[in-house]
């Protein structure tokens, strides 16, 4: 396992298609990136859950996801499953987040992803975001789509455990499904950390990378 480090990420943009995704996806990454570098400045756009239970689960989950990040928070309300029929209303809301914002790292969903939602705001983000260092992340499902992922987090013990801890606590809407517990969110960073040399890890699907060996 060869580690390239991606420069300073002083920007970022987190999207995820409802609620609780970024978190499930990405919150250790956040998490160790915020406390790295307090100050970050953090673009955050959700599609779904907007107006309700979901969007205060939410806001108060990102916001302990990232710690001392200078947070801009959008929480649309397009439908739950139905986002391929409001194309559109997605587009511009990704459009919009593009021009007010440059990030040097954006987290969203897998182009693979077996569910709609994800999916379809993935092939959004290459369109939106061209020229930038995009990470897939990944979300286990009934569906059983996990791929093979080409980058790596590693995560301390710790900050695996506050992963889990806070994925617990902020989304109590969630805690009935059967896939959502700390035994299933752990162990794949398990897994995903054996393939990594490390304790444990979030992984990425990379599309493009730009190397610098120059510089």
């Amino acid at each position: 396992m060869i580690g390239l480090s991606a420069g300073r990420a002083d920007r970022v943009v987190a999207v995820g298609a409802h609620c609780d995704d970024i978190a499930i996806g990405a919150g250790g990454t956040l998490l160790t990136l915020c406390r790295a570098r307090p100050g970050v400045r953090v673009d955050a756009l959700v599609l779904s859950g907007g107006g309700g239970e979901r969007e205060q689960e939410e806001r108060a989950a990102l916001a302990a996801f990232c710690p001392d990040a200078d947070l801009r928070l959008t929480v649309l309300k397009l439908p739950d499953g139905r986002m391929p029929a409001h194309w559109e209303e997605a587009k511009a809301a990704v459009e919009e987040l593009r021009e007010r914002t440059e990030p040097d790292l954006v987290l969203a969903p897998r182009t693979d992803d077996a569910h709609q939602d994800h999916r379809g705001l993935a092939k959004l983000m290459t369109t939106a975001f061209r020229d930038h260092l995009v990470l897939r992340y990944e979300i286990v499902k009934w569906d059983g789509d996990l791929g093979r992922p080409s980058a790596y987090q590693p995560l301390t013990p710790e900050a695996a455990e506050e992963k889990v801890r806070l994925l617990q606590e902020h989304y109590p809407s969630q805690r009935h499904r059967p896939w959502y517990d700390r035994e299933a969110f752990l162990g794949l960073a398990r897994i995903r950390g054996i393939e990594c040399h490390a304790r444990y890890a979030e992984a990425f699907d990379v599309a493009k990378l730009t190397l610098n060996l120059g510089g």
